[in-house]
């Protein structure tokens, strides 16, 4: 009764592993892919970064935008859509080591606070496996912002909190 076993148990063991590098196989035909993560809020102090008052947008509209470094047409564009946190996931299927990649504001369905400012409306992701990033594929973009059109009347009071003054000058 006992020699039975290792005679179950090798054709077993060579199943596995056959499965296992079948499925490897499977996987490094796929190429590089990345998910680019992020998340959007609005900003009613218009101060560019988040305070207190900051809150997530549900239901923005953001895209993913490569463009060649010299210039020219883009040559991905992928939109998303954030869930109630404001946090976002886009799908990329392929490298763009030569290209420059940013999360770009599309659209808020938030009428109160859904004014893009220029140079502020964006964040860049690295979407190559030739950088030294070792994240498996994901890419976490900063959070960027709409903007209320006119700040919130507690906002100079808010600011101050922060303690948002210029360094003093050295000699």
């Amino acid at each position: 009764m006992t020699r039975c076993m290792p005679a179950l148990a090798t054709p077993l063991v060579a199943a596995s592993l056959l499965l296992l590098a079948l499925a490897g196989v499977a996987s490094a035909d796929k190429g590089p892919g990345f998910v680019v993560t992020g998340r959007v809020y609005c900003d009613p102090c218009r101060a560019g970064f988040e305070t207190n008052v900051s809150h997530s947008v549900e239901g923005a509209t953001v895209a993913v935008d490569c463009r060649p470094f010299n210039g020219g047409e883009s040559k991905l564009k992928a939109e998303a859509t954030t869930d109630k946190l404001g946090w976002y996931k886009i799908e990329i299927d392929q490298d763009h080591q030569e290209e420059i990649c940013e999360v770009v504001l599309a659209k808020s369905p938030d009428t109160a606070c859904s004014e893009i400012e220029e140079f502020r409306d964006r964040a860049r992701v690295p979407l190559t496996s030739n950088n030294g990033i070792k994240q498996q594929g994901i890419r976490y973009a900063n959070p960027i912002a709409f903007f209320r059109k006119e700040p919130l009347k507690d906002c100079g009071g808010i600011l101050q909190a922060y303690d948002l003054r210029d360094a003093p000058e050295t000699p």
